[in-house]
């Protein structure tokens, strides 16, 4: 009978130890003013890019093709088929701004340039109007992504694609590495039905 009155005591202790749902003696509230949770900046920490009118700066650029140009349009209203990236490509005081137009159906690039900050205006540095082509950053290196396609082939069935990487190096960018991708040819989720005998 002893032992069982003491493992009557225990449980409900062990009910509230920390490592359970009970309550917890975490000691006197804190009553003086909580410190502020703003963080500071970083010093070495590179300003936020500048945006930048990618449409005019296309359209204003003598060595962008009068193609490009000419279909650079708006798809809804006054949205343009472009994207932008900013950063670090070329070792400028301020970020670099990577531009790709695109076509409004299907979303195929049809143009890629990179333009370094020079003395307040921007300089058309990289340009490749091959399609299907798309440009990206990706850690301080120019990405210029190709899809391949077989004669023949629709542009929503590519055969495979060419991932070139071009690093910047005596004021220009020189070509690093050379990746070709081929799709499986294989049709995705079908397989042959049964001969019925």
């Amino acid at each position: 009978m002893a032992v069982l009155a003491a493992l009557g005591l225990l449980l409900p202790l062990t009910s509230c130890s920390t490592g359970g749902s009970g309550t917890r003696d975490e000691g006197p509230a804190r009553s003086g003013p909580v410190g502020s949770t703003t963080p500071t900046a970083d010093p070495s920490a590179s300003p936020s890019p500048k945006s930048v009118d990618a449409v005019r700066l296309v359209k204003e650029d003598p060595k962008v093709s009068q193609a490009v140009k000419r279909d650079l349009k708006p798809c809804v209203a006054d949205e343009y088929p472009v994207d932008v990236s900013y950063g670090n490509l070329t070792g400028a005081s301020s970020s670099d701004v990577v531009v790709n137009v695109l076509t409004c159906g299907d979303a195929v690039g049809i143009g890629s340039y990179v333009y370094r900050p020079t003395g307040g205006a921007y300089e058309n540095v990289f340009t490749d109007e091959q399609p299907p082509v798309y440009a990206e950053i990706d850690r301080g290196d120019l990405v210029l992504s190709k899809q391949l396609y077989e004669e023949g082939s629709s542009q929503s069935d590519p055969s495979g694609e060419e991932v070139i990487t071009y690093r910047w190096s005596s004021d220009r960018f020189a070509e690093q590495d050379r990746t070709r991708n081929n799709y499986s040819k294989t049709v995705s989720g079908a397989s042959a039905a049964p001969d019925d005998d």
